[in-house]
This record gives C-alpha cells, sequence and structure tokens, in this order.
C-alpha cells in the first residue's frame, strides 16, 4: 500500500507585479497556513518519506515549511520542474518514477493541474484544493510505477479554512 498527499502550496503574494507567476513568494497568510496544514497531519500520525515539490519559489517554500515541521532535511525535498504547470500524465509521470522505498509521498504542485489530477483519482470529486489544501489517496500498489492502474481509495481532504 502507498499514500499520495497532493498539496497545494499555500497563498502567495501578488504585492509586487514585475515579478514572473515562477518567483512570486508566499505571503503572510500562506507562511502562517502552511505550518498549520503540516501539524495536522502530524496529529494525524500521518508519515511523509518523500516532498516532491515544482521548483517554483511559493511550491519549493511550502514543501520547506512542511519538512521543517516533519523534522526532515529541506535539502532533501525532490524538486522536479514538470510539476509546474502540470497536467495529469505529469503527475502520472513523476509518482511512476518515485523510488519505491518511499511508502508515503507528497507532492507540492499548483491549480488547476493539482485539482484536475486529484479528480481523476477516485469517484470523489472536488472543486478546487485551496491554496495549502491537501487531497490524500492510498493506493493498492507496492510499486510506485503501478500506481496509474492501481485500485486508488479516497483518504481525506482538508484544508486551512475545514473546522476540526
Amino acid at each position: 500500500m502507498k499514500s499520495l498527499l497532493l498539496i497545494r502550496h499555500a497563498k502567495s503574494s501578488w504585492d509586487d507585479v514585475s515579478l514572473s507567476d515562477f518567483d512570486r513568494p508566499l505571503n503572510e497568510r500562506g507562511k502562517n497556513d502552511a505550518p498549520v496544514m503540516a501539524h495536522r497531519l502530524l496529529d494525524k500520525k500521518i508519515n511523509i518519506d518523500a516532498f516532491i515539490s515544482s521548483p517554483a519559489k511559493r511550491a519549493k517554500k511550502t514543501a520547506s515549511i512542511f519538512a521543517k515541521e516533519f523534522k526532515k532535511d529541506k535539502e532533501k525535498i525532490i524538486l522536479k520542474t514538470e510539476l509546474y504547470g502540470a497536467s495529469g500524465d505529469v503527475f502520472y509521470d513523476v509518482i511512476s518514477k518515485t523510488k519505491d522505498k518511499f511508502k508515503s509521498i507528497a507532492l507540492f504542485s499548483h491549480n488547476p493541474g493539482l485539482t484536475d489530477f486529484a479528480n481523476q483519482l477516485t469517484d470523489v470529486q472536488i472543486d478546487n484544493i485551496p491554496t495549502a489544501g491537501i487531497f490524500a489517496v492510498k493506493a493498492d500498489c507496492k510499486k510506485w510505477e503501478d500506481f496509474k492502474e492501481s485500485k486508488k481509495e479516497f483518504w481525506f481532504f482538508d484544508h486551512p479554512k475545514t473546522d476540526l
């Protein structure tokens, strides 16, 4: 059994309109929401073996905050250029190339691709993965290369505005 957490980057800043989309940083809300969401996972006793992120500044920073809260070395975050603006096939490709030693992985990426991909995985359909939101599934496979064809089960969906 493998576990996949799809995590949308936390809220980004639009203060500097001269920055490219790729280079936008997190705003204050994003910097606050990311550790809160990481702690919700820790409270549920969820482990993350690998942090895989888009290299865009806001996604990489979100992954860094999660890694710090999980007491993992942020230098071990795996950056995948293709996760910036990714579509479903790209997510499947990144997942299939993940090392099998990782039982649970977190992918940090962007909308609309992240929500579109989440809606391909199970019968649970959502309108939007909000910033810092997490959509999680479990897959009945031993190897990540088998993830696409494996039976997947919705695990949970959480985001900063969810009442606990």
